[in-house]
């Protein structure tokens, strides 16, 4: 009998670790801001961007990977994927909702990472953030990538869902709004399958977007 209370007792235990460990670990999450968020993605591509530096040219593919792996935590896919689908997101059932976020996630760091390598001898650059007003649901923080002379201007949208976590919403790289512009891109599929989403995500694969052409906004980098 004893031998019993002392294997519930340990079972018990146990669970009740776990339980802190996961609470630990939900209340970190949510506790990070939207500026401490953008930050610890700075600081992973401070380890990222020099680790691929002269290997990114003949090989892309480990890039990529270490992105979406740095990416995966702070950047909501599904909810960018979901706004890129405009209009077509509520014809859509959840299956073909999940399938296009699979398949779009690659395309959003392809071109993020490219971005990244416009410029060589980077410098990440973290902007000052205003702070942030109570109950406020979205912010936006403001990130340049320095080589060269240049600075490559991003801006990160903010948004807090319901598990109380900031995620990355949106991206504007050098004036480029990544989620616009790939909606209009998702749109012209649309048309040209007559509407058929399958068709759409079965055939999808983003037009490249230069993101070195376009403009720097006016009082980027103040």
């Amino acid at each position: 009998m004893s031998k019993i209370r002392l294997f519930f007792a340990a079972v018990c235990w146990s669970i009740s670790l776990l339980a802190a460990a996961v609470e630990d670990a939900s209340a970190s999450v949510k506790s990070v801001t939207p500026y401490e968020a953008v930050e610890l993605i700075t600081n992973g591509l401070l380890e990222i961007i020099p680790r691929y530096q002269d290997s990114y040219e003949e090989n892309p593919e480990p890039l990529f990977l270490a992105l979406d792996e740095l990416l995966s935590e702070r950047v909501d896919f599904e909810f960018i994927a979901y706004n890129v689908m405009g209009p077509y997101r509520k014809q859509a059932s959840p299956q073909q909702r999940k399938q296009f976020a699979q398949t779009f996630r690659r395309d959003l760091i392809e071109t993020y990472g490219r971005g990244l390598f416009v410029y060589g001898n980077q410098e990440v650059v973290l902007l000052p953030m205003d702070e942030l007003a109570p109950g406020k649901r979205r912010a936006t923080v403001y990130q340049e990538i320095r080589g060269n002379g240049r600075a490559f201007p991003l801006q990160y949208t903010m948004g807090l869902n319901k598990l109380g976590e900031w995620k990355v919403t949106n991206l504007v790289m050098n004036g480029i709004n990544l989620g616009k512009t790939f909606r209009n891109q998702f749109l012209q599929r649309a048309q040209e399958f007559d509407g058929d989403i399958d068709r759409v995500i079965a055939n999808w694969s983003a037009k490249p977007i230069d993101t070195q052409a376009a403009k720097q906004p006016a009082g980027a980098g103040k």
